[in-house]
């Protein structure tokens, strides 16, 4: 059995997980933790999560709070991981956040010098392929147009989605160029010409989508189309889980999901 706490509890994607370690035979969950203004604090994390009484109940982060687990499974803010990294003392880490700083990333990173840690703004097997298929095509149509259109539910907070950014790096890198020098976010009426190089980004929020990706790559005469479509977030649970499973272990180092699947 591996002893799992997650960060972010009581979140949309906190309950997933939640919801999928108790309904796994080999996990066990030691800990949930949430933010100190939850109005679940003391609850049970199981009856939170819609998956039945659970015998864990939610609890503030603070000191000591991930003791017993041998990973933790990380979908909180921003914010919340920066103040728990110095609470983590040793324990390898999977985390999904999004919309971190580069400041709050490398400081995520560094503390891989500690234990294993694994950062992915998406945990789906189709999403870690993508990035594969996209280094090659980028790399082999390089005077393709490239724009990236993702869509997500009306209540997430940080927009491009950090896949959306992540893909984009992929194509970037694939081509020799840095994303920051090339990123165009969105477009407005009397938008100058299109950079030769751009790859341009487009958010959608609305209803409750729970994730799409779409990645155009146009040239004169053809285009050709990426599509990646989420339809449950338990993909992305069962994928940070099976992230922890493989992470569990492991030397101390930053790792990626493309380490899980074996296409590193």
């Amino acid at each position: 059995m591996i002893d799992i706490a997650v960060l972010g509890a009581d979140g949309r994607m906190g309950r997933m997980v939640v919801a999928e370690t108790l309904a796994a035979g080999d996990l066990n969950l030691v800990a949930a933790i949430a933010d100190s203004r939850s109005s679940n604090l003391g609850a049970d994390v199981g009856l939170v999560a819609g998956a039945g009484q659970s015998g864990v109940t939610i609890a503030r982060l603070d000191s000591g709070c991930f003791n017993g687990a041998q990973v933790v499974v990380d979908f909180s803010l921003p914010q919340a991981l920066e103040e728990a990294l110095p609470l983590f003392d040793g324990v390898a880490v999977v985390s999904g956040t999004t919309g971190l700083t580069a400041t709050q990333t490398l400081a995520f990173a560094s503390y891989g010098v500690k234990a294993p840690v694994l950062l992915s703004s998406n945990f789906s097997s189709g999403i870690t392929l993508m990035h594969d298929i996209l280094k090659r095509a980028a790399a082999t149509l390089h005077d393709y147009d490239i724009e990236i259109v993702e869509a997500h539910h009306r209540d997430k907070r940080d927009s491009p989605s950090g896949t959306a950014l992540s893909l984009g790096r992929t194509v970037a890198k694939a081509r020799g160029l840095r994303q920051d020098d090339v990123a165009s976010w969105g477009r407005k009426s009397e938008y100058p010409s299109r950079p030769p190089e751009g790859i341009g980004f487009h958010s959608l929020r609305c209803g409750d989508v729970v994730g799409e990706h779409h990645i155009w790559l146009a040239g004169d005469g053809e285009r050709i189309t990426f599509s990646h479509v989420a339809t449950s977030r338990s993909t992305f649970a069962r994928g940070a889980l099976r992230a922890a499973r493989w992470l569990v272990g492991r030397d101390p180092g930053y790792y990626s999901m493309q380490d899980v699947l074996g296409l590193s």
